[in-house]
């Protein structure tokens, strides 16, 4: 397993969204032979059928992997036998504010009783760091009598997707990879080496856990921090857009984060939560910047209801009542992923206020809608309709010009629009 480059491998990729279908797509690309499992059928039938539910994936790459015969979407284990290498790509969601690692104790659990000697098994979920170690390993170990180091090999590669990125994919992004040993990190750097352009080999699966949790940290803390100084200048009256644009100007020592109506994706409301859990239960502390920065980002759509309601009061009218467009409903621009978004909220607040809300949203699918809103299309009618315009995630297809010219109310969360009937978070 020390040099996988120009092989034909068997790979298993548990997990076909976000993360593990481009995995799966790319692995086609570079000639393995592989098995795309996931439990919901559904999402198994879509892509047999050559249709792709995750932006980063056209139908047409889809369909180029399943004619080459080396791509299996399942929804069974079984067709996982006698692989070579299998990387875990499951939700790690947080229930309670504590760590949730079900699907990926049941995908060690079935890939377990496949595994065979010299075979390589990669973590990528998002975890605390000790996963890999503490629950991936004997759950690997016990399911197949093998051990760990000896008889096969282990590792942790944390995803670095970045959902419609056109400049970063998942092929030109550095790879951080370890190992649980010496064989196992040079078995996961080979793997990767034949995936991606560069490999980023660390010390220890700890190393390369927290080194995931830093990154997302590192956002989440400071998106909070440009969130509240947006607050207070707004109450100064003082344009944070450009005080940032500004600051952007100075060479070393500052990295532009801007505001917005909140954080979503799986990554930044959930992420830091696996590093404070860790914090919490090991060493009995509170990582107090992430609280802070959860209580900041969390109320940002409660912030943005509150300066729509003051705008509309301005103008003699009521949340209740008002036909209120949102443009945008997926956590970030040009996907169609709704995964925590601050959107949702911001729907469910105005919703409990008796407000009439639609939502333009080209890339979300409209059976994932919430059902206090309606997925309409832009058009000038429905702008003009519409007592007041917030644009919540600057998609790029979006005609801005329809909204600058026919709206009377706009609250911009994203600094992308122009005239005096815009205001500005």
């Amino acid at each position: 397993m020390n040099d996988l480059m120009g092989r034909h491998l068997r790979l298993v990729v548990v997990g076909q969204g976000y993360v593990g279908l481009p995995v799966a797509m790319r692995a086609v690309a570079a000639g393995f032979s592989v098995v795309g499992l996931d439990l919901d059928a559904v999402r198994v039938w879509s892509l047999k059928d050559g249709r792709s539910y995750v932006d980063d994936v056209g139908d047409g790459e889809l369909c180029q992997a399943l004619a080459t015969g080396r791509y299996r979407p399942t929804v069974s284990y079984e067709d996982a036998e006698a692989f070579d290498a299998a990387i875990i790509t499951v939700p790690t969601p947080l229930k309670d504010f504590v760590p949730d690692l079900g699907y990926v104790e049941s995908a060690a659990d079935g890939i377990a009783a496949h595994l065979r000697p010299g075979a390589t098994v990669v973590l990528e979920s998002t975890s605390y760091p000790g996963t890999t170690e503490e629950i991936v390993v004997p759950l690997l170990e016990k399911g197949s009598g093998l051990r760990a180091g000896r008889d096969f090999f282990v590792g942790y590669s944390p995803e670095r997707i970045d959902p419609g990125n056109p400049k970063w994919t998942l092929a030109n992004t550095p790879k951080i990879v370890s190992g649980v040993d010496e064989r196992s990190l040079a078995a996961v750097k080979s793997l990767y080496d034949a995936l991606v352009e560069r490999t980023v080999p660390v010390a220890t699966t700890r190393e390369a856990e927290l080194a995931k949790l830093v990154e997302n940290t590192f956002r989440h803390v400071n998106i909070a921090l440009i969130n509240e100084i947006a607050m207070f200048a707004h109450e100064l009256g003082v344009d944070i857009w450009g005080a940032v644009e500004a600051a952007s100007t100075k060479p070393f020592g500052f990295l532009p984060f801007r505001p917005g109506p909140g954080v979503g994706g799986h990554c930044l409301p959930v992420d830091p939560g696996f590093l404070s859990w860790r914090v919490r239960h090991d060493l009995n502390r509170e990582f107090r910047f992430v609280a802070l920065a959860n209580d900041i980002n969390d109320h940002m759509p409660d912030y943005v209801v509150q300066r729509l309601t003051a705008a509309l009061n301005r103008r003699r009218k009521a949340v209740q009542g008002s036909v209120i467009l949102l443009l945008g409903l997926s956590y970030k621009p040009n996907t169609g992923d709704i995964r925590e978004s601050p959107v949702l909220r911001v729907v469910e607040l105005l919703a409990e206020q008796g407000a009439v809300i639609r939502v333009v949203d080209s890339h979300v699918e409209a059976h994932r809608c919430p059902p206090a809103m309606k997925l309409v299309e832009l058009t000038e009618s429905c702008v003009r309709q519409a007592d007041a315009v917030v644009l919540l995630t600057d998609h790029d297809d979006v005609d801005y010009e329809i909204v600058e010219r026919g709206s009377d109310l706009v609250l911009d969360t994203r600094n992308r629009l122009r005239g005096s009937q815009v205001e500005h978070l």
